[in-house]
Parts: C-alpha cells; structure tokens; sequence
C-alpha cells in the first residue's frame, strides 16, 4: 500500500485549509468590481472589507493600515522604494526579496552582521545608525523571523534603538504571521509585510501594513484603489481567502514545538555529528534547520522525496535551485554545514506520525549514505 506522501514544507507554502477553498469557491461564483456601486459591487465590497478586518486582527493593526498586495516580495518591494527612503539598512539574513530589492534600489545600503544563531547584532546596528542623520531618511529592515532557520529577531529592541536614532523600521513578517502572536499596535514598526499562502489561505495575494503617518508611494498607478496606495481591482476571492486563512491562524506554538523539538532530540540520538542550526535561540515553533555533514542538501531533498517526504533546502523562492544557504554563510556556517542543511517546517495540518514519518526516511537515508562512504 503506497502512503501518502507528508508535506513539511510549510515556510515554502501552506495547504490551503478547506475553509478557505470554500469561500474562495463561493466567491467566485459571484460577479462584482469592489470599485461599482451597484449592488454586486458592494457585496465585493464589504467581502474586501470584511477579510481586510480579519486580516488586521491578526496583526493587531487598524484595518486602515492594511494595503492588499500580490504578496509578500511586493509587500517588501514597496515597503523599500516607495516609502521616502534615502538609504537602507537590512540584516545578512534577510530574504532575497529583501536583499535584492535593496541591491536594486539605487539606494545606498548597509547590511549588518548577525552572530551565530543569526541574531542581528544591535551593537553594529547602533554604530551603523549613528552615522546617519537622523532625519528619518533612514529604513531599517529586520524580518520578524527568518524563513530558513525560524530564528526569532529582537524586534522591541530593535525598534526601540531605530526610533532612539531617528529611522524608521520595516518588518518581513511573512514567517512569523500565524505562527507567533504579533502586534503591530506594540511592536513600533512603520510597516510590515505578510503572505497569504504561509498561513494556509490562497498564493498570489499578501498586504503590506502601513502605519498611517507613513507615507507610501503607490508602485502600481491608476484606478486609486487601496486608499490610493496600490491601484489594481482587487483580488476579491483571494483577498477573501486571506482572511478567513488570518482568522483562522491562531498561534501553533503549543501544537507544533513539542513535534518539532522531538524530531530534533531523535535527531541529535541517532546522528551525532548532526547540527541543529540555531537551536538553542528563539525560533519559530514550526521551523528545524538540521545540517546533515557529509550530505550535500540537494541528495537529501531528492532521497526524502523519493521516500514521500517533502522538505526544502533553504528559501523556496530561487526558482527551484538548490545551492549553500547564505543565512547559514552570515551567521558563520562553513560549506561544511550550510551546502548540507535541510529545512524542516511543520503547520496547520501536521501530525505526530508525519513526524515519525519523517524521521524513519532521514534515518534510512542517513544510513545509506554511510554505507556508500563505507564502501
């Protein structure tokens, strides 16, 4: 009997949760441009306005503050080049969309190291900002949690050292939306980017959080949607879909740690010469980076999906290469650990025998993979 195959890639992409297939389903059964007034186009409306609350409750911000976008790498495109930057300051761990939005920008940039759980290191960061003017010019931007590894930044004490300086601050939220309890209320962030499809709601739509006293330069011109920040005609079934995937995302911590922290110690038992990347640093509940020495990245994806598992190597969003983690790179990692690290990410529908799963095709794989250095 064939299993079924158990996915554990869930920072790439979630499943889609049932209930938003169906009131995406229901949505597009119905007609309406949320921008008509006729009847139709207000029931589009209040659709968009109802998932635009749904969406704020999960990040503890005004409904006004929420720009629908086509997803988390627009979100941080915007939140870059159209908020009055004058220069950026980013981590080393930050995603590509980050870090290539920002080599892209035209604008001077300063990356800041991290140390090696791939924490920023606040005092580079002061010393970086006090070069600057402070004449709020400056936008820094520290993701929430990192994509590959999970590990959690110190935003409040991040935020805090931006506003002592005279900056602004971003945060790439995308990860930690769901995962962890956010408060954009509390956090002192200017703006903060999500994604729909890391929380089980649709792909191809995402918003960008916008505090009010911060302006933002629409990258798309035209019908004066979104308050005039992002023309377009919505997305109404996937903005729809977003919000009943944020109303359902509440935090997985107490699910999701014990079952990622006992896929960890089995690890640690069985292979000894394993590295838990970061794992005494906060991190996301859902989220193990395991580098396997000896076993390129790429071998391990391949054998782990021959055996049904899905995992990743690094970020999911470099067109299917596979290729040494430069988050692992930045936070001191040798090829030896960062070309050998697989990513393990666990969600909404993740059991303990996905779990077991998972553990009995590393081992087998690890176990092949001695014998063939054996032999």
């Amino acid at each position: 009997m064939t299993l079924p195959y158990v996915y554990l890639d869930y920072n790439a992409t979630a499943p889609v949760r049932p209930d938003v297939i169906s009131a995406m389903s229901e949505t597009l059964s119905r007609v309406g441009n949320p921008s008509s007034v006729h009847r139709p186009g207000r029931a589009a409306r209040a659709a968009v306005e109802q998932a635009r609350a749904q969406v704020a409750g999960l990040v503890g911000c005004k409904p006004s503050e929420i720009v629908f976008t086509s997803g988390g790498s627009e979100s941080n495109a915007a939140a870059l080049t159209r908020t009055g930057a004058a220069r950026l300051v980013i981590s080393a761990v930050e995603h590509d969309s980050i870090a290539d939005t920002a080599a892209g920008s035209g604008l001077p940039v300063t990356t800041v190291a991290v140390d090696h759980d791939g924490v920023i290191d606040l005092a580079a960061l002061e010393a970086v900002l006090s070069g600057f003017p402070r004449d709020g010019g400056t936008l820094v931007s520290v993701m929430v949690a990192n994509n590959e590894t999970g590990v959690a930044q110190p935003v409040a004490a991040v935020a805090a050292l931006v506003r002592r300086m005279g900056a602004r601050l971003h945060c790439d939220a995308v990860q930690a939306a769901g995962k962890i309890a956010l408060s954009f209320e509390d956090m002192d962030a200017d703006c903060l980017s999500l994604s729909a499809h890391k929380l089980g709601g649709p792909q191809g739509v995402g918003a960008l959080v916008v505090r009010e006293v911060c302006a933002l330069t629409p990258l798309v011109r035209g019908g004066g949607q979104e308050q005039g920040r992002r023309s377009g005609t919505e997305n109404v079934p996937g903005i729809v879909g977003f919000g009943v995937a944020a109303q359902a995302a509440v935090s997985l911590q107490d699910a999701l740690a014990p079952l990622r922290d006992a896929w960890e110690r089995r690890v640690m038992a069985e292979a000894p010469e394993a590295v838990i990347v970061a794992g005494s640093a906060a991190r996301l509940p859902n989220t193990s980076c395991v580098g396997l020495p000896g076993t390129p990245s790429e071998t391990q994806v391949m054998a782990l999906d021959l055996a049904g598992v899905g995992v990743s190597a690094g970020a999911a969003c470099s067109s299917g290469k596979v290729r040494a983690s430069r988050v692992l790179s930045a936070m001191g990692f040798d090829a030896r650990i960062a070309g050998s690290a697989i990513r393990v990410s666990l969600g909404w529908a993740t059991t303990a025998r996905d779990m077991d799963r998972l553990f009995d095709a590393w081992s087998a794989m690890r176990a092949r993979m001695a014998r063939r250095k054996a032999g």
